[in-house]
């Protein structure tokens, strides 16, 4: 009988695990999406300081408008959960082109690499979410 109750302690402890884990990574998502629209708005909304950083890239300003609507468009998925790691991995790709360009263009680094690593952290705590996407999709 006490190891039914032991097991039962333990289905109990993990299940407040999973809860716990599920509840951060609402959190980070939150975070991200907020993260994410405020800088797509920034870029859509043409401040000063995002046509500067477009200007120093060299394409034109198409792209701060591409890049913008995607971010909004990922932080829009980050909180939908069939989608949610999936775009986090897509925001965490954004995120490594915007690193290494801001490197390149001399501005600073430390912003998209903060947005790296948060996406990175969705994109893997949501992996299960990714795969079951996939798998509806390759059947």
């Amino acid at each position: 009988m006490s190891e039914v109750s032991a097991a039962d302690r333990l289905a109990a402890a993990g299940t407040d695990r999973s809860r716990a884990a599920n509840t951060i990574l609402w959190v980070l998502q939150a975070l991200l999406a907020l993260s994410f629209v405020t800088a797509g708005l920034q870029k859509l909304g043409g401040t000063e300081y995002m046509v500067n950083i477009f200007d120093k890239v060299g394409v034109g300003q198409w792209l701060r408008y591409v890049i913008g609507v995607l971010e909004i468009a990922g932080a829009v998925g980050a909180l939908i959960p069939a989608l949610s790691g999936l775009t986090a991995l897509a925001l965490s790709l954004l995120m490594v082109g915007a690193t290494v360009t801001n490197l390149f263009i001399g501005v600073t680094w430390a912003v998209p690499l903060g947005y790296l690593v948060l996406a990175v952290l969705v994109a893997w705590g949501r992996r299960s979410e990714t795969k079951a996407l996939a798998e509806r999709f390759t059947r």
